[in-house]
């Protein structure tokens, strides 16, 4: 029974406070849905959020099909006792508390209890005896079958790991390679022991002795002096291959014949094998490469390209891959790049190693500054790079000389208060001195509003347009577009708020380099966790934003949310883009997404153009999202946004499973880079 507490609440104004506080909360509750399935309530006339309110809680009706209010009463007696309406309750106190809406969420978090990545593997990386022998097999089939010369450098090592190590590669099933060993003038006679010891009793390991100790990049040039094969596959002394690991590289090198350079998903594996910390990685994203060294492991190169250029060069100690890849990457083609989205090497944790801790190798990441940098002299780029922790990088591109003028278009309609903290943020924080505001009214009716859109383009820096058409964003946006005076356009929500002075300076040096489409923002809610992080198809069905809901400082997922990098899109709410390119595909498509999607679809149709879409972090905002047009709350909203998700789903689909920016072993159930079960690339021949 309810209480007479909860009686006084209902007959105040609070009510009025609930009503609307639900409201914000889609889709908790789906109106549309409390319709279709309370027919009663449909025929009475009733608003059905106040009919759930006063009634349909305690009955335990769902208010859509992700809140089961029965199951809440019953699971939760205490709620059930105060009275108060579950949804509401969930709200304001059970989403903080980590109830569960629904028995299917409860039973989903009590597998994923089970859903370890020690269970993953068991699942879904461990092949049985039978899968082995098909897949070797399967390698008579191969048309091509390329000699592979793992290069090993080798210095004291742990002879214990040393000979794992080995072990790892004499185990491989396919068994077209070759082991090259460099030992780096070591003093440990037990690993001279060992050396010798593979060298005689396997014909296919070679050991180089050598006379003085050059480190790494000595070393491992040492070790492909003697590599005959076609690609060469980087090991360390102390790491672990997968028995299936070149059966792999070489099924996608003849999936891929022009491939140069292939690198793999990773683990870490402790001295007990137990692994942990797998790197999902994405396909080829350079903004995110200069960012960090992806690559990493497993990397395969063309063992004639890395002649070619010098093999390794002495002086990037610890970043030594890293200064190779950079080269290497800039001779060849981005089509030749292959990723490999399987873990392909394990990367052993011991105290000396930078997978267990980076800050013991700081040298390395100096190393890698260096590395950078050169390529970006190489490749007469302008730009700075800055350490920003172990092994992560911030470029910092030049701006264009003479700055362009950017023209910052927001659309709007009434709420004032938004608009005015949205523009007076950006013209009492923005640094970047050359920029203007176009505002497009659409039919604004509120009195507050219309007088200050008159009193605001006083300021020299803004004009207001009206237009009077119906609301279609994309409409809207291209008709702006068309009578923006600057050079990059940059599209903006009326309800969103600067943080960082310089946002336009960031997004503009990267919007101004060559094959640059659309620059993201980084977008927090006013609770400061991410709102837009880049987005990822596939998420929800369709997109949803990377790392929503996360702290804004969060380094993400292996750093991903502080870092620059290739999105498939970046949301319209905030983004940066030339003008003339936004014209050449010809805007947003304003006949069938006219509301929903319609930035997702204008990155894709940037990125079949041959633009790439990017995301910075280092230009932030505050979102109020979709305050000022509120939600999908009637049945005629509901209809057209199905048609617009359709519609996209229908033009891009074969994105949705597979972005690029993503992994297939990631989920496509939440924003968090949590481990696909199954997933969509399932370990099997």
């Amino acid at each position: 029974m309810r209480s007479f507490k909860y009686f006084e609440i209902v007959r105040s104004r609070c009510f009025i406070y609930y009503l609307r506080f639900i409201k914000r909360n889609e889709p908790l509750f789906d109106k549309c849905f409390y319709l279709e399935n309370n027919s009663d309530v449909l025929k009475s006339g009733i608003n059905p959020v106040k009919h759930y309110l006063k009634f349909g809680g305690f009955e335990g009706r769902m208010p859509s099909s992700g809140f089961d209010s029965q199951y809440y009463l019953d699971k939760y007696k205490d709620v059930s006792i105060s009275g108060m309406n579950p949804l509401l309750h969930y709200l304001l106190y059970g989403k903080k508390e980590g109830r569960f809406t629904q028995k299917k969420d409860e039973e989903e978090s009590n597998l994923l209890k089970n859903k370890s990545y020690h269970n993953w593997i068991a699942e879904y990386d461990t092949l049985s005896d039978n899968e082995l022998k098909t897949m070797m097999k399967s390698i008579g089939d191969f048309v091509h079958k390329p000699l592979i010369s793992i290069i090993m450098p080798v210095y004291n090592s742990n002879s214990a790991w040393l000979t794992e190590a080995i072990e790892s590669v004499i185990n491989q099933i396919y068994p077209y390679w070759e082991l090259c060993i460099a030992d780096d003038c070591s003093t440990d006679p037990e690993v001279i022991k060992i050396l010798e010891n593979y060298k005689e009793t396997n014909s296919q390991i070679k050991v180089v002795f050598r006379n003085s100790n050059g480190h790494i990049p000595a070393a491992s040039n040492s070790a492909i002096e003697l590599a005959e094969g076609e690609f060469i596959a980087l090991l360390d002394h102390d790491d672990l291959l997968p028995t299936h690991a070149l059966f792999w590289v070489v099924k996608a090198i003849n999936q891929n014949p022009n491939v140069k350079l292939l690198y793999s998903d990773e683990d870490k594996i402790n001295c007990e094998f137990k692994r942990s910390e797998p790197y999902f990685k994405c396909n080829w994203n350079p903004e995110l490469f200069y960012s960090q060294n992806f690559i990493s492991h497993l990397g395969v190169y063309n063992t004639e390209i890395v002649k070619k250029i010098g093999g390794f060069r002495s002086g990037f100690e610890g970043s030594q891959d890293y200064d190779l890849a950079l080269r290497f990457t800039e001779i060849i083609d981005k089509e030749d790049i292959f990723h490999i989205p399987k873990v392909l090497y394990h990367w052993r944790i011991h105290e000396n190693s930078t997978s267990s801790v980076q800050n013991i190798k700081q040298y390395a990441f100096t190393s890698g500054q260096k590395a950078i940098g050169e390529h970006f002299r190489r490749a007469e780029i302008n730009a700075d790079v800055q350490i920003m922790s172990p092994g992560l990088y911030r470029i910092k591109y030049a701006l264009p000389d003479p700055l362009p003028l950017v023209t910052l278009i927001i659309p709007t309609k009434n709420k004032s208060e938004l608009l005015s903290k949205c523009v007076s943020s950006i013209l009492s924080k923005t640094t970047y001195p050359n920029y203007d505001i176009l505002i497009i009214d659409n039919n604004s009716d509120e009195q507050e509003t219309i007088e200050y859109l008159a009193k605001i383009q006083f300021d020299k820096k803004v004009k207001c347009i009206r237009d009077e058409r119906p609301f279609n964003f994309s409409s809207i946006c291209n008709n702006a577009v068309q009578l923006a005076e600057g050079e990059y356009i940059g599209l903006l929500n009326n309800d969103t708020e600067v943080i960082t002075p310089e946002w336009i300076e960031e997004m503009l040096a990267i919007a101004a380099r060559e094959g640059i489409g659309a620059v993201g923002a980084k977008l927090l809610y006013p609770d400061n966790t991410i709102q837009h992080g880049g987005i990822v198809l596939g998420i929800g069905g369709v997109a949803s934003h990377a790392h929503k809901h996360q702290p804004g400082s969060s380094y993400g997922y292996f750093g991903r949310a502080v870092l620059t990098q290739e999105f498939s899109a970046v949301t319209a709410a905030c983004c940066l883009i030339r003008k003339s390119t936004y014209l050449s595909i010809g805007g947003l498509d304003e006949k069938n997404l006219a509301i929903a999607f319609n930035d997702v679809d204008f990155c894709l149709r940037l990125k079949h153009a041959g633009y790439r879409n990017i995301w910075t972090p280092f230009a932030q905002l505050y979102h109020h999202e979709s305050v000022s047009r509120g939600n999908e709350d009637t049945q005629e909203k509901e209809k057209r946004f199905n048609r617009e998700k359709d519609f996209l789903i229908n033009n891009w689909g074969d994105l949705f499973e597979n972005d690029p920016a993503y992994n297939p072993n990631l989920t496509l159930q939440n924003e968090n880079f949590e481990l696909a079960w199954p997933p969509r690339n399932i370990l099997r021949q």
